[in-house]
């Protein structure tokens, strides 16, 4: 798949709210400062499309971006914030497990994962809370360029067997770099095939 025309459509502050549209949606999350920003900006070829900020938990609304006309990519407020307040870290958390409950066109819940890192509790009860509820997700580990590539694919392999423990088989992954748009053709591909697939 190639990215011809992405544009912002609306923010929501609950599921209700969102666009009443029956296309295709492909949400991302992730933990704060795993990337997600600059990895949506990597995929759909614009630099400012989803806002980027040094600082956790710039995303606090459901943002809905419409790519060549045909599927949305969900920008969703990540989990794990450390310096917010409790009734808002509840309201966040709130407005995202609505979201993935609930929202009938979402294809996948795109988790990103810290590729520099061991696997992390916070990210692991997150999967597993997906598991409970069977939500369609894959994983798409991110920052991949930060460290030697053995390392990388030591801290994959490492996840990967980690969540192998508890569930029967892997969900789809990639592994990619925001920077060098490594992982970008390959996750597009999929998802073409995804819409191809469920649209027959």
């Amino acid at each position: 798949m190639i990215i011809k025309t992405s544009s912002f459509v609306k923010s929501s502050p609950n599921w209700k709210s969102c666009p009443d549209t029956h296309l295709p949606e492909f949400a991302f999350i992730g933990r704060s400062n795993v990337g997600k920003s600059s990895f949506i900006n990597m995929l759909t070829n614009q630099q400012k499309l989803a806002k980027t900020s040094s600082k956790p938990g710039k995303t606090k609304l459901i943002n809905h971006f419409i790519i060549n006309n045909e599927w949305y990519l969900v920008d969703l407020p990540g989990y794990g914030y450390a310096r917010i307040s409790k009734a808002l870290r509840i309201s966040f958390e709130k407005m995202i497990l609505d979201y993935i409950n609930y929202r009938r066109n979402l294809y996948y819940l795109c988790v990103l994962i810290d590729a520099r890192l061991l696997p992390q509790k916070i990210d692991l009860s997150f999967i597993e809370m997906l598991g409970e509820n069977q939500i369609p997700f894959l994983l798409i580990f991110t920052k991949s360029d930060k460290q030697s590539q053995t390392k990388i694919t030591k801290n994959v392999q490492t996840f990967l067997e980690t969540i192998a423990m508890t569930w029967e088989s892997l969900p789809p992954y990639f592994i990619t770099s925001a920077l060098t748009g490594k992982g970008k053709d390959d996750f597009l591909d999929f998802i073409e095939q995804t819409i191809k697939e469920t649209q027959k």
